[in-house]
């Protein structure tokens, strides 16, 4: 029987294409049917008709059905994926705008800091609906890859209270791993170990990456049996780019002893000591591209590709179709999941699952990243042990605020989730309890019609900030746009750059940083 992947949330142009793409590189896989859903009609119906052109333009036999309705999508599928966006683009304003005014910084927004934890009470419910329709219409044994930020809380949440096999993918420690075999192999020329001329594969470079999404650390680096880890601070010191993007990752390296994962517009928004201070943050980031750590980066970038896309969709639909073929694949786990696991051809790749006991000195209840394989036997997910001392301290930081949104965002609890904010490693450091607790009810009352776990609970919430109003007790905000924000380009200025926003609006929906509705 052909294999049936149900891929909610495929509005999304960037990464509905290219994980279609992907799968049908696989002989096996040619005759798939993609299933695909959005809650926006318009823009599912943009992206089928790209997908099915480029299916026909390839002479392949797959299938594809657009669908608003989500049950009628997993219905019979083996595998459902998840790159929703709840609340798109206008949720996602809400989630850097409201925390700046209480002087909260956020380079993106969608994993820890307040905009994530927001984004996690949006985005459960509706994963846990996705689950429910698993388990009731899927079959048996179908397998739910999420792609959905914040990842280490959606994947806890489906895997513990959505009672279906969850497993979290995303590309961090992929383009971590290309960047430390960037400066292996600077540094391996500079040694005459390797010619002028070579090109050092990130596979040449063994790794062991682990703890949680976005937080995750290179424990393990060796290059033809020589232990690199030592060296890696001076290397990213003095590359002629990372010395410049990454400063925040080299002042962890150089101070925990390992490299992060995570981009450093990212990272500096997960810890306490990068962007609490306004009139420091220039200091950390650079602004040659907004993952450096510019002030709302991606959700410029977003907002920019959904305008262009559907502006200069007629030239998408007319370009020349991509071709299908093993050179043009890319290196997102979606597609080597499923085919390791319907052929038994062996996949290595780092995944977010429910840790086990696999990071010994985390939370067994928690949601890790660590490696593991695919073949027909299933996703074999080894012990890793303990983490270093350091980055365990750090993660389990984060365990905490992700244990608490996970339950607040289940139970409709405010309570928790205030206490998740004020746990939160950057919120806390900027604000006092009372901004937090104001800051919370604040988020809860703009984003009420995407939080119906929170419907009995908001309109207390509102009455308690006209409260602070009339009794002048409400905290002092900021009106800002923050230490390091760029214009969002209009469409004028996009058109004057054609190819820029066209590549722009293909990568702004890629991997785990999709959009349902907003491209």
């Amino acid at each position: 029987m052909p294999v049936r992947i149900a891929m909610i949330g495929a509005g999304s142009i960037g990464f509905t294409r290219r994980l279609v793409a992907d799968i049908l590189t696989v002989p096996e896989l040619a005759d798939t049917t993609f299933a695909l859903m959005d809650i926006s009609a318009q823009n599912l119906d943009m992206v089928a008709q790209l997908v099915r052109r480029d299916i026909q333009a390839n002479r392949l036999p797959a299938q594809v059905e657009a669908t608003c309705d989500q049950r009628a999508a997993v219905a019979g599928a083996d595998y459902v994926i998840s790159t929703i966006r709840q609340g798109g683009l206008e949720a996602f304003q809400t989630d850097i705008d409201i925390p700046l005014l209480y002087g909260v910084d956020q380079c993106v927004g969608d994993t820890l800091c307040a905009g994530g934890i927001m984004y996690g009470q949006r985005t459960i419910p509706a994963l846990l609906s996705i689950c429910r329709d698993i388990r009731e219409v899927g079959q048996p044994d179908t397998l739910f890859l999420n792609y959905s930020n914040p990842m280490a809380m959606n994947t806890w949440a489906c895997n513990q209270y959505g009672g279906v096999r969850t497993v979290g993918l995303c590309h961090g420690v992929q383009g971590a791993h290309w960047q430390i075999a960037d400066c292996i192999a600077r540094w391996a020329k500079r040694e005459r170990l390797l010619p002028e001329d070579y090109r050092l594969h990130r596979k040449e470079v063994d790794v062991v990456a682990a703890g949680l999404n976005h937080q995750t650390w290179f424990i393990r680096v060796t290059w033809r049996g020589r232990d690199m880890t030592p060296l890696l601070p001076d290397l990213f010191a003095s590359h002629p780019d990372y010395s410049r993007t990454e400063k925040v990752r080299i002042d962890v390296m150089r101070r925990f002893g390992y490299y992060s994962t995570e981009s450093n517009g990212h990272l500096s928004e997960y810890l306490p000591w990068y962007r609490k201070r306004t009139h420091e943050i220039a200091r950390w980031i650079d602004l040659s591209s907004w993952i450096n750590g510019e002030t709302g980066g991606y959700l410029r970038v977003c907002t920019e590709g959904r305008g262009w896309f559907e502006t200069d969709y007629p030239n998408w639909l007319a370009a020349e179709p991509p071709r299908f073929t093993p050179e043009t694949r890319s290196e997102e786990h979606g597609s080597y999941i499923i085919e390791a696991l319907e052929t038994g051809r062996i996949y290595r790749g780092h995944f977010n699952v429910i840790n086990q006991g696999r990071i010994t000195n985390l939370p067994a209840d928690c949601c890790v990243e660590i490696p593991g394989y695919v073949d027909r036997t299933g996703i074999n997910m080894p012990v890793v042990g303990d983490l270093p001392l350091g980055c365990a301290a750090t993660c389990s930081a984060s365990v905490s605020v992700q244990r608490l949104a996970v339950q607040a965002a289940v139970a409709g609890d405010v309570d928790l989730l205030k206490l998740a904010m004020l746990h939160d490693p950057l919120t806390g450091a900027v604000c006092d309890p009372e901004e937090v607790w104001q800051l919370t009810d604040h988020m809860l009352t703009a984003q009420a019609a995407w939080l119906p776990n929170y419907t009995a609970a908001i309109p207390a919430a509102r009455d308690r900030l006209a409260e602070h109003e009339r009794n002048g007790t409400r905290v002092k905000l900021t009106e800002t746009q923050g230490a390091a924000r760029l214009a969002t380009k209009t469409l004028a200025e996009m058109q004057a750059q054609a190819a820029a926003a066209r590549a722009n609006a293909q990568a702004a929906g890629k991997g785990g940083m999709t959009e349902e509705s907003a491209i």
